[in-house]
């Protein structure tokens, strides 16, 4: 009887806010909760940004800390997970991750999906498909011995969002440890190669994502909100034809993950074209 040959890795990397979900994860319960607008939270963003010469994550989640303690809100692991739980996730996702897995399966491919974000960890928790990654690297808070938030303890901007495509790559599980993600491994020895990789985004903060999975072998994928392509008067397709002038994605797509979609025909037939060697 002959062995089958094992499955080979593979992955499909995410941004989170814009491609799995609709606009960024504060805007949806946690500002209205503060009385705060999603357009004077990020302006005020932006000016601290600017002013202090840092780095806008950090900024922003300095900013939802004050304005909680300005509002006398506890920020929390549980609360904010909470706040995740009413994010509004694109169509077909609570099918997308099985379905899809099923499918690689089928051509000996051991699909795992994970997520890179600076949106923050704790509240993509909160959300329904939180269980279906592999792995979720995004920015989050340190907690005291209260269990509240007390300072930044991983901010994922867009040009760090590359590290965490090699710790996939060379199956490092965690955000701390330097020394393994830097340290030399052979090609070979590697866990997922960027050749069986596709990273999936939705904007500017993901260019150098799409940029380095492309040119490791890879494949990425620009999605867009089709709400946001209708309202925005010209707005997200300017950023969608920028991507694609400028050779950072392979393909774009509507964030529409039901079956028989764009999007779903794009992933499946890159799937097929992956090496299993």
């Amino acid at each position: 009887m002959t062995t089958p040959a094992p499955k080979a890795f593979a992955a499909i990397v995410y941004d989170f806010d814009g491609t799995l979900a609709r606009g960024n994860l504060p805007e949806h319960s946690f500002l209205p909760g503060l009385n705060c607008t999603p357009e004077e939270f990020w302006a005020e963003v932006k000016r601290e940004a600017r002013k202090h010469d840092a780095d806008e994550i950090l900024v922003y989640m300095q900013q939802m800390l004050r304005r909680a303690r300005a509002a006398e809100c506890s920020i929390t692991a549980d609360t904010l997970k909470q706040h995740g739980r009413d994010v509004p996730l694109f169509a077909g996702l609570d099918t997308w991750f099985d379905r899809i897995s099923a499918h690689a399966a089928l051509i000996n491919l051991q699909l795992e999906h994970y997520v890179i974000s600076s949106g923050l960890r704790e509240m993509i928790e909160g959300c329904a498909i939180y269980g279906q990654f592999e792995n979720v690297f995004a920015s989050k808070f340190v907690y005291d011995e209260l269990g509240e938030a007390v300072w930044p303890g991983l901010a994922v901007n867009y040009t760090n969002k590359t590290q965490f495509l090699f710790r996939i790559n060379k199956g490092v599980d965690n955000s701390w440890d330097n020394e393994k993600v830097n340290l030399w491994q052979p090609h070979s020895k590697r866990r997922v190669p960027f050749s069986r990789m596709i990273f999936i985004g939705d904007g500017e903060t993901d260019i150098p994502s799409m940029k380095m999975v492309r040119h490791q072998g890879g494949y990425s994928i620009a999605v867009f909100d089709p709400k946001a392509w209708a309202d925005s008067e010209g707005g997200a397709q300017k950023k969608l034809y920028r991507l694609i002038s400028e050779d950072r994605a392979n393909f774009v797509a509507p964030a529409n993950y039901t079956n028989g979609s764009q999007l779903d025909i794009i992933i499946k037939g890159i799937l097929g074209r992956f090496p299993l060697d």
